[in-house]
């Protein structure tokens, strides 16, 4: 390997200090939250398939392709694209791609920890029986008074960034790797539990039939945009967090065999989470398909009736928790690394202030939910408009133009010896990530703009 350059921010101590972190990147709200309820909107097992096959030939490679120039670049996102695209006699507007994955990345964060702040309430209310009784319209009324209250959410809002902050300062070892390797482990273990409930409750073999039997002609041509979209968003892919992190693995780390580690486990929670979810949502004669109130709006109603409600209520709000911390401390860390490199700035320093305007920016979010909620732009609310940029336009352009720079743009010599593949497993990976991921992410892109209906 030609590559010598260091990291000025440190690397993670081994190959599987990576691997939970970056683990710990992907999995989030989107696991526990939207996989369950999109299965359940687009034929369940069918659905399983497809998003599986997405996985592997879409979402993997460009993945791969990201860790494999954070870590040839060692630098973050900006300083990174700059440095390679140097050293590959390409443009230097390349270091836009850098900044594109910085700032989705603090986009997403002062709107993420909103959300993240609505499962820590609700951990709250699933602890004291606050579930106890209700049926599907008490509850629903529940969640639309807790939104409509601005101080409660900007409370937990404000909760949210705090601990993700404190986590962040303390820098790549005693941060970022520290915190992960505790909270992906209790991640799992909750997760775990959760199932064994779910295998209690003798509904666990119709949730199985429900995930693995597909029926392919549930399927519609909207099913395979969701399964596309959501396989590439899973592995927060295009926001330069997954290039940051790439910058701080070890040299002689294989990337090709710890970034299918790390898919496979982003993955397995995934599966997970549907057969922790199903098995009550059957047992309590709940729709599968309820959509994105399955969770906040649904789910409570089992809570609220069934025998250990209030632990099983608390341990999943809690799930829901810890998912959504370890990949808010994922996302200002593009930021952290670009501001600590080009301006000197200590990572307490940097933490605080990006912190902050994270946190002022994702005011707006929480007023967008209750007093701002008839002020649109485009036809959005605030909220609205900063998940559709992000998720609708700027990862996926991230995506495309990834894939672009690792296989049009960088020598075959310079990606085949930082990659340290076979010659079949690096062919394989160059014609997914060249010809058919790009594909995959074009139809996300126009789908999401509308173009393709």
């Amino acid at each position: 390997m030609t590559n010598k350059r260091e990291s000025i921010h440190g690397q993670w101590s081994s190959r599987w200090a990576f691997i939970l972190a970056a683990t710990g990147a992907a999995v989030g709200l989107g696991n526990i939250w939207k996989f369950p309820y999109i299965m359940g909107q687009n034929g369940g097992g069918a659905f399983v398939v497809l998003y599986l096959a997405c996985i592997l030939l879409v979402a993997t490679p460009i993945f791969i392709a990201e860790v494999m120039l954070g870590r040839r670049a060692r630098r973050s996102p900006v300083q990174g694209m700059t440095v390679l695209a140097q050293e590959e006699r390409a443009s230097p507007a390349w270091k836009y791609l850098g900044w594109m994955g910085v700032i989705a990345g603090f986009l997403i964060l002062s709107y993420y920890s909103v959300i993240m702040g609505w499962a820590m309430a609700y951990v709250e209310r699933a602890m004291t029986g606050s579930f106890n009784g209700l049926d599907g319209a008490a509850l629903q009324r529940m969640f639309e008074s807790f939104k409509a209250n601005p101080m409660e959410l900007l409370f937990w809002h404000s909760l949210a960034m705090l601990i993700t902050m404190l986590v962040v300062v303390r820098g790549v070892r005693a941060g970022l790797q520290a915190f992960t390797v505790l909270l992906m482990p209790a991640l799992f273990v909750i997760l775990l539990l959760l199932v064994g409930y779910g295998v209690s409750t003798g509904y666990f073999g119709a949730a199985f039939s429900y995930m693995f039997t597909p029926d392919f002609s549930k399927l519609t041509a909207h099913s395979v945009v969701v399964a596309l979209g959501h396989s590439f968003f899973t592995l927060s892919i295009g926001m330069g967090l997954i290039m940051a992190y790439g910058s701080y693995m070890p040299e002689k780390v294989s990337i090709g065999q710890t970034a299918l580690l790390v898919v496979a486990a982003d993955t397995t929670v995934a599966l997970l989470a549907g057969l922790a979810i199903y098995p009550v949502v059957f047992a309590n004669g709940l729709e599968p398909s309820a959509g994105p109130g399955l969770v906040f709006q649904t789910l409570p109603i089992a809570f609220g009736h069934m025998p250990l409600g209030v632990l099983i209520g608390t341990l999943f709000f809690a799930l829901l928790t810890l998912a959504a911390w370890t990949s808010s401390i994922s996302m200002i860390e593009p930021a952290i690394a670009h501001v600590v490199e080009k301006r000197g700035w200590t990572r307490v320093k940097a933490g605080i202030w990006l912190g902050l305007g994270a946190w002022l920016l994702g005011i707006a979010s929480v007023l967008s939910f209750n007093h701002w909620n008839e002020f649109k732009l485009f036809g959005k609310t605030f909220f609205e408009l900063l998940d559709f940029a992000t998720s609708n336009i700027m990862l996926p352009l991230g995506g495309l133009l990834i894939a672009i720079f690792a296989t049009w743009i960088m020598r075959r010599e310079s990606s085949f010896d930082e990659l340290g593949m076979s010659e079949r497993a690096y062919t394989l990976w160059r014609i997914l990530t060249r010809y058919v991921a790009p594909l995959g992410i074009v139809v996300i892109f126009l789908y999401g703009l509308g173009i393709l209906a």
